[in-house]
């Protein structure tokens, strides 16, 4: 009686098991950034800048954020694959539980050459992770709901600063720095055990989908493949060749190192730069990233019904580029941290649009492997942003000259993906 009382409802309409996966991959995404993040918050903190030996050396603080980006982007390009290969539902789940170690190990350290370590394991450790989650879009949804798919688990890009930044602050007060690397440890469990128990491969393989949604999928996902039944290798090739993948690789290269430069020394630029409290910079922190999320959500949804990708790309790095030399031109404090904010919430417009338009121009067969390799190129170089940065604060006492490397970082960017937006991608 029970078996047929399932087919009876299975016959009815297509289960929608695909958008659970989705919030599986929010939460991984939000548990891996706000691990990053926290270094973001600690080198404003005077007690861990004093234990770590750095008070007074920005350039060795900001090593912290791009040492682990570098490794990261370099594990990014060298491990990804292994979500082609083994699939990513292993690959995701060893990669969590070897970061959720590293993180409780971190909150151990007493020395800045360790702290750096633990740093660079962490980046080997997520390496993976914005790959596998590629993946899984490719594998369970078909391209006309993609933007969508994508604006929901990017979310955690946006609600990891927005959250953390403020939860960290907290934290760190009530119960200092080293408790923060435990609570994060223990918060990566959760993904792990979605994924490894509630989570298969393809949507074929889970017993949470029925037959109508398979189909569904399936027949929304041939349009825009073109491939064929291809090797990896063969996909691997197929993108490489494309120099519109590479457009998209130099725009996420821009991407992130805005993103990274700005989430590194946002704390310290409003508090140190422009004087505003614990309160004050968590506010504007939480106000700039609250932005973001409306942008992401509104991006994922229009973006699909329009079926254009390359102009919200456009429109983002413009943004970010007049937001910050806006910035750093006021006198008023609070016209800085409304710029600041606005500009760094104008990324939200976007990052579905680049994993979306890059999950269109690469095959299924080797998806993994090309979102490892554009987001490990892109990781990588950016990860100098936040040294880069440090550097000019250290030389001049001030943030212009840093920022100004971001707003050309903007520009950039903005170029590739117009020559995209006028091929009408």
């Amino acid at each position: 009686m029970a078996s047929k009382a399932i087919e009876a409802a299975q016959a009815i309409s297509a289960s929608r098991y695909r958008y659970v996966v989705t919030f599986y991959m929010l939460l991984a995404v939000l548990v891996a950034y706000l691990d990053r993040l926290n270094i973001s918050v600690l080198i404003a903190d005077k007690a861990f800048v004093t234990d770590m030996g750095i008070a007074n050396d920005p350039v060795r603080q900001g090593m912290l954020m791009s040492g682990f980006l570098i490794v990261y982007g370099v594990a990014n390009v060298f491990l990804s694959p292994l979500g082609d290969v083994m699939g990513p539902r292993k690959a995701l789940s060893l990669s969590l539980a070897l970061w959720a170690i590293c993180m409780a190990v971190g909150g151990l350290v007493s020395s800045f050459a360790w702290m750096l370590t633990m740093r660079l394991v962490l980046g080997v450790s997520e390496g993976p992770q914005m790959a596998m989650s590629s993946k899984y879009v490719k594998n369970w949804f078909p391209s006309a709901e993609r933007g969508k798919a994508n604006s929901i688990w990017q979310l955690g890009l946006k609600l990891a600063p927005g959250l953390g930044m403020p939860f960290f602050a907290w934290l760190i007060v009530i119960r200092g720095w080293r408790f923060s690397f435990f609570v994060m440890s223990a918060a990566t469990a959760v993904p792990l055990i979605l994924f490894w128990f509630f989570t298969t491969d393809h949507p074929n393989q889970c017993p949470f989908v029925n037959q109508k949604e398979r189909d569904y999928i399936q027949a929304g996902s041939k349009a825009d493949d073109g491939s064929g039944a291809i090797t990896v290798k063969e996909g691997v090739k197929y993108f490489v060749k494309d120099y519109r993948y590479w457009l998209l690789v130099i725009y996420y290269t821009c991407h992130c190192s805005v993103m990274w430069g700005i989430m590194t020394w946002l704390p310290s630029y409003l508090k140190k730069a422009r004087g505003f409290s614990w309160a004050g910079m968590g506010t504007w922190v939480a106000f700039s990233y609250v932005f973001a999320i409306c942008l992401v959500l509104l991006t994922g949804y229009i973006s699909d019904r329009i079926g254009r990708r390359a102009p919200f790309n456009v429109l983002a790095m413009g943004v970010v580029a007049i937001g910050l030399y806006i910035s750093i031109s006021v006198h008023s404090n609070m016209g800085a941290a409304l710029a600041i904010s606005i500009a760094n919430g104008a990324l939200g417009l976007g990052i579905v649009t680049v994993w979306t338009l890059m999950q269109q121009l690469v095959p299924t067969q080797a998806v993994a492997a090309g979102a490892g390799v554009m987001n490990g190129i892109s990781n990588g170089i950016a990860g100098l942003a936040p040294a880069i940065i440090g550097y000019f604060v250290g030389l001049t006492g001030g943030f212009a000259g840093g920022f100004m490397y971001v707003i050309g970082s903007a520009l950039v960017g903005l170029l590739c993906t117009l020559i995209l937006a006028l091929q009408k991608y």
